[in-house]
């Protein structure tokens, strides 16, 4: 299978291509706008594969998206827009990038005859949850303008499957983390900032919960996803690891040996959600569980960074402060 994954030079998106690659006997091509966060270097391990190509193209781009589309049999859309932070200023590029982009995809990909589509989302959509866990059925109330321009794209992207027969899958995952995460997420960019004997800025009262995913996991989720999930379906990917922005906060500061004199509290984010949570029993279903622990997978992380100062340091000018 030849697979066209977009945002592919992104966090997560540059992840997946690298499983796909060592996990399996497809190509892929990777299509991203190397916007702020979408970085070459992410792929650099990858150029040498005979089965990877790179296409510079913006999602939006209907000639560029046709002529990338040719061969392919398989789409995985990752390319988005997808700090909250940043869509409390500048909403127009997340719907630009998020809805519009979507849709050209949709229809070109319809048009191209792929035989698979697998729509990444976020767990975001659902909006915030005090108790429980979100189900795939229950409504989307999403309250930023980042998750409600990918809640539009979810249901853009189901829409082309009800009319015009796209098979379309989606996944909605939770808060990722891992190696070659843009340092403007909060796991990197607290460990960043430690690394440099700087403070790092906890929103509110630091209670804000969210369920941590280590993002190799993540990727074995959606590729399962790819090649054994029913069109039309929609699968959460969770790995229970709920945990408060303090305690994460406290768990980098073991391990980067720093102290509680490096936390700053500032003024909470606008319409900032308190819980997520979503049940994954529907891909768990498919045969996925997470393989790596957190304490494992948080470790690694730090050691990324760590030992990766080449790969983060010229970023750093790239990144929005909170």
């Amino acid at each position: 299978m030849r697979l066209l994954v977009t945002g592919g030079a992104g966090f997560i998106g540059s992840n997946f291509a690298r499983h796909v690659l060592g996990s399996s006997d497809d190509a892929v091509t990777v299509f991203d706008a190397l916007t702020y966060a979408g970085n070459r270097a992410n792929l650099a391990d990858l150029e040498d594969d005979p089965r990877f190509a790179f296409v510079h193209g913006d999602i939006c781009d209907r000639e560029a998206v046709a002529a990338a589309l040719d061969g392919h049999d398989a789409v995985v859309h990752f390319a988005a827009e997808s700090h909250v932070d940043r869509s409390l200023l500048d909403p127009d590029v997340f719907v630009r990038t998020n809805c519009s982009g979507t849709n050209v995809l949709c229809d070109l990909a319809s048009t191209h005859g792929v035989e698979r589509f697998v729509h990444v989302s976020t767990d975001e959509v659902y909006g915030s949850i005090e108790v429980g866990s979100f189900t795939e059925e229950d409504r989307l109330a999403p309250r930023s303008p980042y998750s409600a321009s990918k809640a539009g794209s979810d249901l853009i992207a189901l829409a082309h499957h009800e009319t015009h027969g796209l098979p379309v899958v989606v996944t909605r995952s939770s808060n990722q983390f891992g190696p070659y995460q843009f340092p403007e997420k909060l796991i990197p960019f607290f460990v960043t900032r430690l690394l440099e004997g700087e403070r790092v800025p906890l929103y509110g009262d630091g209670l804000n919960v969210r369920d941590w995913l280590f993002v190799r996991d993540n990727c074995a989720a959606v590729d399962l996803v790819l090649r054994r999930g029913d069109v039309g379906g929609v699968y959460n990917i969770g790995a229970g690891n709920e945990l408060t922005n303090r305690e994460i906060t406290d768990r980098l500061l073991v391990l980067l040996d720093r102290d509680e004199s490096a936390v700053e509290y500032v003024e909470d984010r606008l319409g900032h959600d308190r819980r997520y949570s979503v049940d994954s029993t529907r891909v768990r279903g498919l045969g996925w569980s997470p393989a790596t622990s957190f304490d494992d997978a948080i470790e690694e992380t730090v050691r990324f960074y760590r030992d990766r100062r080449d790969w983060w340091e010229p970023l750093r000018s790239r990144v929005r402060n909170r």
